[in-house]
């Protein structure tokens, strides 16, 4: 409404405004979904940068640098191999069995990060969150980025490793699935990322939970044995089919170690997870952006 002018008897003229109030905002109130997400999307080279920062900040602090993002993967393959394979035997029957084991721990070691990460994306940054106002979920998706980007080293030296160590496995047409199965699996963490740094903000205990439960997923997703092992059992094939980083596991061996076709129902499963962690976890996230600064 426009201003309107009064003149009151000393001569001196009041100017009188009122507000519409349907037209304020409250400061901090949580946008709508769409709203958010173009926001996250405006935030995008904020998210690029913190990422790539802290990444060679991280590094700095170790002598080695950057070698560490090759030496951990092989380092906990190298472990394995050990206690699994040369102990236990659980490698018998499986060909291959060292580049087997290393695309098993070099893949779930990138979504065990992302995740563990991602979850404490927020209470580890208490100081920014209550200090400005921007979406929240930048946080786990930078955390996810900065991930994907120490990856990248950690993935050219698996390559390696599988056309160096013998039985030598020739380079095909069939390991350019590995780029839309990275992508799927960067979007997976993603989507698991949001959903538990919202429940870690409300319950900080979860963390313990978090690295115990990934303990278990690490041994249930067949990196170090075959799931041909419990081809009597129907009902534990079944839960590890429908296991999503058995799922990543299968594809990446297939199409790097076997020269074969993955199976469709691997993409499908797969898919279904990422889709519906990505939607549940950004929505459950989203919901909570105005208590981030108070929980966290």
């Amino acid at each position: 409404m426009p201003p309107v002018d009064q003149a009151p008897e000393g001569g001196s003229t009041v100017r009188t405004i009122r507000l519409e109030r349907g037209e304020l905002v409250r400061v901090g109130a949580r946008p709508a979904l769409l709203e958010y997400l173009r926001q996250l999307w405006d935030y995008r080279s904020f998210i690029v940068f913190d990422s790539q920062s802290r990444v060679s900040g991280d590094n700095n602090q170790n002598t080695l640098g950057r070698l560490w993002l090759v030496l951990n993967p092989i380092l906990n393959g190298a472990t394995y191999y050990f206690v699994f394979g040369l102990l236990l035997g659980t490698g018998r029957g499986i060909d291959n069995f060292i580049a087997y084991l290393i695309i098993g721990v070099f893949m779930f070691r990138f979504t065990s990060s992302a995740i563990t990460s991602g979850a404490r994306s927020i209470t580890n940054n208490r100081a920014v969150v209550r200090a400005f106002q921007f979406p929240r979920a930048t946080l786990p998706l930078a955390v996810n980025v900065r991930e994907l980007l120490i990856q990248i080293p950690a993935f050219v030296t698996m390559f390696v490793l599988i056309l160096v160590i013998p039985p030598f496995e020739p380079i095909t047409w069939k390991w350019l699935l590995f780029i839309p199965l990275v992508a799927l699996q960067v979007l997976f963490n993603v989507g698991l990322s949001l959903l538990l740094a919202r429940w870690v903000t409300k319950y900080n205990d979860i963390v313990n939970l978090i690295s115990f439960g990934t303990r278990i997923w690490l041994y249930l997703s067949a990196v170090f044995f075959s799931l041909d092992r419990f081809e009597d059992n129907p009902a534990i094939m079944a839960i590890m089919e429908l296991n999503p980083m058995f799922c990543v596991l299968d594809i990446a061996r297939d199409c790097l170690l076997y020269d074969s076709w993955p199976d469709p129902q691997r993409w499908i499963v797969l898919g279904a997870w990422t889709v519906v962690l990505l939607v549940v976890g950004m929505l459950v996230f989203w919901r909570a952006e105005e208590t981030y600064g108070v929980e966290s």
